[in-house]
C-alpha cells in the first residue's frame, strides 16, 4: 500500500486519506500549501497568494511571525508539555496578558484548546453558577462545532445535528440590512430588537434561564457590527434576570475589529468571555474562557467539573504571548483600526459603486462583508441561505486565479486579511478581488 501512494499527486494523497471538515469528501480540491509567510501562502507549485481570508479569520500577526516562531521553538527546548495541574511561567504571562487586555473585573483565565471547547466551558460555569439549564443564542450566529456549541450555532450547520434537546432558544438578533423587525433604522433595528429578546425570555421563563450568549460582532453569519446601544441593553436585560452574560470573542478578539476585544467597542463588561483563534493566531491551538470576579468565586469553594489534558498547553501558551507582546510592540491593533477605516472601507465602498451585485459593504478593522445580491431593490441573495451557486462558484475560482485567497459563505464575501497588512498589499487585494467580482455582474437583474 506504502509503495502503490508514491505513484500518486501530492493532491491525490491528500484526497485519499484525510477525512476533510464541512465537505462531500468526493468534491474537495484543496489548495496544496508549501509555505506562508505574512500575508502571503505559496502552494506546492510555487504560486504565491494574498491571504484575505486569514485562513479561518485567525492569523491575526500573519503568517510565520519569527518572534512566535521563534517562542514556540524556545518554549520546545526547554518543557515541550506538563500536565495542567502544575503551573509553569508561560501558562501564567499567557493569562496575566489575557486578563490586562479584557476589562476590569476580569479575574482569571480557564484554557482550552479551541473556540468551541471554550463555548462548552462557558455555557458549563454558567448553567453551575445559576442552576438553571437554557441558554438563549441568535439565529445569525457560530459557536462550534461540539454538541452544545453547534446546538447554539444559529446557522444552517447545526440542522444535521439539533435534535430540540439541547436546552437551547433561538432568537432574532439586531441585522437592519435583512431586519427581522421591519425597521428602517439602526434605533429601531436596536429597540425591536432588544424588547423582541426580553419577550422571549419572559416566555421562556427568565428563572429557567442560565446564559445569553453572543457573538460580539457576528463572524462566519455575516459580519453584523451591533447598532449602538444594543450590547449595552442585553447586559441590562441579564442584570434584571440573573442572566449569565457570554461574549463570545473567538473571531472578533483580539485586534480582529481594532481593538483588542469587540465588546471594548461598547462599554459593557461581560460575565465570561470566549476567545481562540487571535490569541496566538492558530500557530497552536488554544483557547479559553475569561471568567468575571464573580464567576471565579463561584468556585473559590466548589470544584469546578471540568477540565481537558492540554489546558494551557506549554506550546500553545508560550506563542500567546510571544503573539500578545508582537501585538503591543509592533502596534498591530492600532494598524487593524487604521487599514479599516483609510484603505479597507473606502476600498470596498467603491468597489460598490462599480458592482451591483454587491448589496452591502459592512465591519470595521480588518473585519469586512459584502453581502452579494442579484437585485439591490429586493435584496435577493446572490446564493440561497445555506448553499451556493454558479455566481459564487465562479467568483471563488476567479478570486483563486487572481491568487487571492477568500473567506466565502452563502452569498458573502468576507475580507478579513491579517492584521499586519500593509496599505499597499489591501490595495493589491481589492484589485485582486475587483478583477474576480467582475466575472459575476452578467447575474445582476435589478436596475
Amino acid at each position: 500500500m506504502a509503495n502503490d501512494r508514491t505513484a500518486l499527486t501530492s493532491i491525490e494523497r491528500e484526497k485519499a486519506s484525510v477525512f476533510h471538515s464541512w465537505s462531500a469528501q468526493s468534491t474537495i480540491n484543496p489548495l496544496m500549501v508549501k509555505e506562508a509567510h505574512g500575508v502571503y501562502v505559496t502552494d506546492e507549485d510555487g504560486k504565491e497568494y494574498l491571504d484575505f481570508s486569514s485562513q479561518l479569520v485567525n492569523t491575526n500577526i500573519g503568517h510565520q511571525h519569527p518572534a512566535v516562531v521563534r517562542a514556540i521553538q524556545e518554549q520546545a527546548a526547554t518543557l515541550c508539555t506538563i500536565a495542567p495541574q502544575h503551573g509553569y511561567i508561560s501558562r501564567y504571562r499567557a493569562a496575566e496578558l489575557i486578563l490586562d487586555h479584557s476589562f476590569e473585573g476580569a479575574a482569571k483565565v480557564f484554557f482550552t484548546n479551541g473556540g468551541t471547547e471554550s463555548v462548552e466551558h462557558a455555557v458549563r460555569m454558567a448553567r453551575l453558577h445559576t442552576g438553571r439549564h437554557k441558554v438563549l443564542s441568535a439565529y445569525r450566529s457560530y459557536h462550534g462545532a461540539t454538541s452544545t456549541s453547534m446546538n447554539l450555532t444559529g446557522d444552517p450547520r447545526r440542522w444535521p445535528s439539533d435534535n430540540g434537546s439541547a436546552g437551547v432558544v433561538h432568537f432574532f438578533g439586531p441585522f437592519l440590512y435583512r431586519s427581522a423587525f421591519s425597521a428602517t433604522t439602526e434605533a429601531e433595528e436596536c429597540e425591536r430588537a432588544l424588547a423582541s429578546l426580553e419577550a422571549t425570555i419572559q416566555f421562556e421563563g427568565p428563572t429557567g434561564i442560565a446564559a445569553i450568549i453572543l457573538e460580539t460582532v457576528p463572524g462566519t453569519a455575516g459580519i453584523m457590527v451591533p447598532p449602538e446601544g444594543y450590547l449595552r441593553g442585553v447586559r441590562e436585560i441579564c442584570d434584571r434576570y440573573g442572566i449569565v452574560y457570554i461574549a463570545d470573542e473567538v473571531m472578533c478578539g483580539f485586534g480582529r475589529t481594532g481593538s483588542w476585544f469587540g465588546f471594548q467597542q461598547h462599554d459593557v463588561k461581560p460575565d465570561l468571555v470566549t476567545f481562540a483563534k487571535g490569541v496566538n493566531s492558530g500557530y497552536v491551538p488554544l483557547g479559553g474562557v475569561i471568567l468575571s470576579e464573580r464567576l471565579s468565586a463561584a468556585f473559590n469553594d466548589r470544584v469546578y467539573p471540568g477540565g481537558l489534558t492540554y489546558s494551557g498547553h506549554p506550546l500553545a501558551c508560550a506563542s500567546a504571548v510571544a503573539t500578545i507582546t508582537a501585538m503591543e510592540d509592533e502596534h498591530i491593533v492600532q494598524n487593524a483600526q487604521r487599514i479599516g477605516d483609510e484603505v479597507l472601507r473606502p476600498g470596498l465602498e467603491e468597489l460598490a459603486l462599480k458592482h451591483p451585485i454587491i448589496g452591502e459593504v459592512r465591519g470595521l478593522g480588518v473585519f469586512f462583508a459584502l453581502d452579494l445580491v442579484t437585485d439591490r431593490a429586493t435584496k435577493e441573495p446572490l446564493a440561497p441561505y445555506g448553499g451556493t451557486s454558479p455566481a459564487m462558484a465562479e467568483i471563488g475560482a476567479a478570486a483563486r486565479a487572481e491568487g487571492l485567497l477568500t473567506f466565502m459563505n452563502y452569498h458573502r464575501i468576507h475580507v478579513v486579511p491579517p492584521c499586519t497588512i500593509s496599505d499597499v498589499e489591501a490595495r493589491d487585494g481589492l484589485a485582486r478581488l475587483d478583477r474576480a467580482l467582475s466575472v459575476a455582474d452578467r447575474y445582476y437583474v435589478g436596475e
